[in-house]
Order: C-alpha cells, then sequence, then structure tokens
C-alpha cells in the first residue's frame, strides 16, 4: 500500500464516525487515490455548496482573461447596485454586502417546513434587495458574504445572455470535461449532521453562483487539478490566484479562494482551500501549489470535514 493510498485510507477513517457517507481523494503530482464509506464513490454526485464560489470566481477570471470584463469593473455595469462595489470586491467578500440578502431568514422562520431557504432567491428579490443595502467602503474589510457572491454570479450570467449553469459550463466545465457537475439533477440523499435524519436539497435559485453546483470527487479534483497544471485555465487560474486581499497575517482571499500560510514550526507552507455547505452535505477542496499536493472531500452529510482535510493536505506535502 503507497503512502497516498495509506493516508487517504487514514482520513476516512476519522471522518466515518456520525457521518452517513463521505468520499475523500488525495492527489500528488500525476497520482490520485480515492476512497469512499457509506456506499459513496468517485462517481457519487452531491451538493458541493460554497465550494462553487471557485467555479464562479474562476468563471469571472476567465472572461477577465477574455478581456469580456474588467476585475475592477462596478457591479451596476450589470444590475442595479450601489456605487463603489466591483466585481474583484464580490469574488473576495470585500463589498460590505451582508452575509445574506435581508428579510431572508425572517422568510424561512416564517415558513419553518420549506426545505430549500434559498428558493425566494430570484432575480426580482436579489435587485430589490441590492436596492436596499447601504455596503459602507467597499474594498476595505473582509466579510463573507453569500449574498455578494450570488450576484457575482447573476451579473456575469446576464452579461453574457446565458444562465449561471450554462456559462459555468461553457467556461470551466467544457473545456475541462467535467461531465457530472451542474446545476439540478440527481443527488444522492443528504443528512444533517448527526448522518441519520434525511435533509432535502438546495438549488439556491439566482443566487446559485453562491453554491448552487452539484459535483463528484473526480471532477473537483479535475478542477484542483487545473490550479495545480498546465491547461486551457492556466491563465485565468493566475488571474484568480495572483489577486490577492490579505484578511490578517495569516489568512488571505484570491478570486474565491482562501489562503493561510503556515506558521514556520508547521513547515511555513501555504494552504488554499474552500469548504461547502447545505442542509445535507459537506465539502472540501484545498491544494498547495508550491508541492503539486490536493485533497477533495464531499460528505452525504452536513457535519464539517475541514479539520481531517487540512492535516491530509498537509501531510501529503511532507511526503511530497
Amino acid at each position: 500500500m503507497s503512502d497516498l493510498d495509506e493516508l487517504t485510507r487514514q482520513a476516512v477513517q476519522k471522518l466515518e464516525p456520525r457521518r452517513h457517507g463521505v468520499v475523500v481523494a488525495a492527489l500528488a503530482g500525476d497520482t490520485t487515490e480515492i476512497r469512499g464509506s457509506g456506499g459513496l464513490t468517485a462517481s457519487s454526485r452531491l451538493e458541493i455548496g460554497s465550494v462553487t464560489k471557485v467555479f464562479t470566481a474562476l468563471t469571472l477570471a476567465r472572461l477577465v482573461e477574455a478581456g469580456s470584463v474588467g476585475l475592477d469593473q462596478p457591479l451596476s455595469d450589470f444590475l442595479p447596485a450601489p456605487a463603489g462595489i466591483t466585481l474583484r470586491h464580490l469574488a473576495q467578500h470585500t463589498s460590505g454586502l451582508p452575509r445574506l440578502p435581508k428579510g431572508l431568514m425572517l422568510r424561512v422562520l416564517l415558513r419553518r417546513g420549506m426545505k430549500d431557504p434559498y428558493v425566494d432567491c430570484t432575480t426580482d428579490f436579489l435587485i430589490e434587495n441590492l436596492s436596499r443595502v447601504r455596503p459602507g467602503e467597499p474594498g476595505k474589510r473582509f466579510r463573507y458574504s453569500n449574498f455578494g457572491a450570488g450576484l457575482l454570479g447573476l451579473a456575469l450570467a446576464r452579461h453574457t445572455g446565458l444562465g449561471y449553469g450554462e456559462l459555468v459550463a461553457r467556461e470551466i466545465l467544457h473545456p475541462l470535461g467535467l461531465t457530472g457537475t451542474g446545476i439540478g439533477g440527481p443527488v444522492v440523499q443528504g443528512h444533517k449532521g448527526n448522518g441519520t435524519t434525511p435533509a432535502g436539497p438546495w438549488n439556491l435559485a439566482d443566487l446559485a453562483g453562491a453554491g448552487g453546483l452539484r459535483s463528484t470527487v473526480t471532477d473537483v479534483v479535475a478542477f484542483v487539478r487545473a490550479h495545480l497544471e498546465d491547461s486551457v485555465l492556466t491563465p485565468a487560474v493566475a488571474v484568480a490566484l495572483g489577486a490577492e486581499h490579505r484578511v490578517n497575517p495569516i489568512m488571505s482571499v484570491r478570486l474565491g479562494w482562501m489562503a493561510q500560510r503556515l506558521h514556520a514550526s508547521q513547515g511555513g507552507h501555504l494552504q488554499i482551500f474552500h469548504n461547502g455547505q447545505t442542509a445535507g452535505c459537506y465539502s472540501f477542496a484545498g491544494f498547495d501549489p508550491e508541492k503539486r499536493v490536493g485533497v477533495v472531500v464531499l460528505s452525504d452529510t452536513s457535519r464539517p470535514v475541514d479539520n481531517v482535510a487540512l492535516e491530509l493536505l498537509k501531510g501529503l506535502r511532507s511526503r511530497a
């Protein structure tokens, strides 16, 4: 058994308790090892939640690289929006917009039986909500925003005249040959955090750019590899990873991706990653660009996997 296979097996063992199923992929150089539990395999299709945001951000980078839009172009060029917010701000969570559209949680509380809290996030609702927001001074402070990321996907879709899913397919999925990723379609049954109670899927309506994609470990691995190897997306990857907003001395945000530089006592290396959560699934994708190693974890249980995933990423680097 190879070191890579053993590390992947150990990660699955750590994640199995209190989860219905999980599938883990570890990649190093040209090799990928994938192991699953609870019936999940490399081709199991799950909600990836906010990992969608890095697909949205790379779509932005593709359009910037092609000259179709500008990274610092105002959102108001695409949607009725307050002055000062740019596409870069939306991709880096520095727009000053709230985490969620105002009034969304109240709707959920008033309709306790609803399975998808984002079902009412239509274009009209989002634009009307945006008209009532006072974002402060965009570009200054990191403030994680599903609202902002969703507006980015909506703005780019309206600019190109395509649906969000069609746009991501044109710019990311088709060039990489990703056939298991997209908006809508069947997914495995998700479960709440206890690993036993079924949970309904989320579709996110017109806020899909914040978390509406569904995918497989195989596809997300290929997406991560596009950030480590030469591909048709390499120029856009350079745009996405080269745009950096410093959050604190350790953390920064690129376009979509979060990044942390570990302390020298832990090797001092760079980890780039994003996680995602829906009512019934949890996801993680991350990589170390210096050592060309990466980790993808998808679970059909809405329970965090981050600590084990980051530990695996660190372990892969030490063996690279």
